[in-house]
């Protein structure tokens, strides 16, 4: 093969490169949110409850119904929450790992005021026996101000979040 030919092979793989990070820059949310607590259980005991991608109605006091389209643990699979007020939000699986205690999934269709909405849910082990539950995204707003989409998912993150505590630390 000639020095030109891998030139043009190199430059072409440079090109797809760029444009598959951009494409994967863009997609992600240019708004970013963390919350965090401490739970009173092993990290092997909180993941057994909110570890389930099909199972985030048992432990999120909003979600009165969930229906799911496959097991909730392979990347694709889909879920639909159904809300007390009869709002859906469905989302897609990322990715799930048991053995790391983390999944992360994207909405696909929501009325929360957020768009290009990607999360990760995460138990890891604390000092003491105890658990952290970390919940992130990041996101773009939708027909709302910055501040009012991340006002809107801290109080979903907060109520899923001060649910479990409540479980644990009783």
């Amino acid at each position: 093969m000639n020095i030109r030919k891998l030139k043009s092979i190199f430059i072409v793989a440079v090109l797809s490169s760029v444009c598959v990070l951009s494409q994967t820059t863009f997609a992600a949310g240019s708004l970013a949110l963390s919350k965090e607590v401490s739970i009173n259980a092993a990290p092997d005991t909180v993941w057994k409850m909110i570890g389930g991608f099909n199972d985030f109605d048992m432990w999120h006091p909003v979600v009165v119904n969930l229906k799911s389209q496959g097991e909730g643990m392979k990347s694709g699979d889909v879920r639909v929450l159904v809300l007390g007020n009869g709002a859906k939000i469905t989302e897609k699986l990322v990715v799930h790992s048991d053995s790391k205690k983390t999944y992360t999934y994207s909405i696909t269709e929501s009325p929360l005021p957020v768009m290009d909405y990607v999360s990760t849910i995460t138990v890891s082990e604390a000092d003491g026996g105890m658990s952290i539950v970390e919940w992130k995204s990041t996101f773009n707003a939708n027909n709302a101000s910055d501040d009012k989409a991340i006002e809107t998912m801290a109080g979903v993150y907060d109520a899923g979040l001060n649910n479990i505590v409540k479980h644990f630390n009783q």
